[in-house]
């Protein structure tokens, strides 16, 4: 009996059990990531002389407004307009924040703020919450008082620091059956490569928005998942030791 090949199949089973995404049409991700292949966490501390990493240091991706399919991304020359967002989910937050007026002037601190929708700011609960429930904002639709969306550190090939995705309420719900999916297979978020795109959509007052859509093109090797693991929780502890509250209304 030839046990050299019946050894191959047995430690490729062994490592479709170890990764279940490796088990899908998935195909491998080649190790493109400055962040995972440098002393990049090394750089950060040195540059920022150990002070945390608040929001306001971040660039911020919105959701455009008008339907637009297509992203607005800050760059060293400017935004730049992208079709899509492609990179590693290391981790994500979903906040939500009252404002005790419609229209609230830019820069005016919310009356309420939960970093986790959650627990409000105060420790008080936000599902017992009034201005949670639906029909809160204006008693005409069907709309929360109390803003809610998901924020995405969402790491790029080419930067060591990542770009927070701002995802609106709209497509909440996508991005969190997205996230079950994968961990219906046990996979890590930060085990793939996800790409972000849009698709305009109509509400039921006939005005257009844009709807996200996100999807898993790719598998990192064990080596770069278990890097980008230590990476993302290693980053997140120095983003989870700035002081969040004030910056993280600006990010809503």
């Amino acid at each position: 009996m030839d046990t050299s090949k019946l050894k191959d199949r047995l430690e490729d089973k062994a490592r479709g059990l170890q990764n279940p995404v490796a088990n899908t049409a998935l195909t491998p991700s080649e190790s493109g990531y400055l962040a995972l292949n440098n002393n990049a966490l090394d750089v950060i501390r040195a540059n920022l002389k150990n002070q945390p990493l608040s929001f306001d240091l971040f660039d911020i991706v919105k959701s455009p407004s008008g339907g637009s399919t297509v992203f607005s991304v800050p760059g060293l020359a400017g935004d730049e307009a992208e079709k899509e967002l492609t990179g590693i989910i290391l981790d994500y937050t979903t906040p939500r924040a009252y404002w005790d007026t419609p229209d609230p002037v830019e820069g005016t601190p919310p009356v309420c703020l939960s970093q986790n929708s959650i627990i409000s700011h105060d420790g008080k609960s936000c599902a017992h919450c009034p201005y949670n429930d639906f029909g809160s904002k204006d008693g005409e639709s069907n709309a929360k008082a109390c803003k809610e969306s998901v924020l995405i550190f969402l790491l790029r090939p080419n930067s060591i620091i990542p770009v927070l995705v701002r995802v609106p309420v709209t497509s909440k719900a996508r991005f969190l059956k997205y996230s079950t999916r994968l961990l219906s297979t046990l996979t890590p978020i930060s085990s793939v490569v996800t790409k972000i795109t849009l698709e305009k959509a109509t509400s039921k007052a006939g005005k257009p928005y844009a709807l996200f859509n996100f999807e898993a093109t790719s598998v990192l090797s064990a080596a770069d998942a278990a890097n980008a693991k230590e990476y993302a929780r290693q980053f997140m502890e120095l983003v989870s030791s700035a002081d969040m509250i004030p910056d993280l209304a600006e990010a809503i």
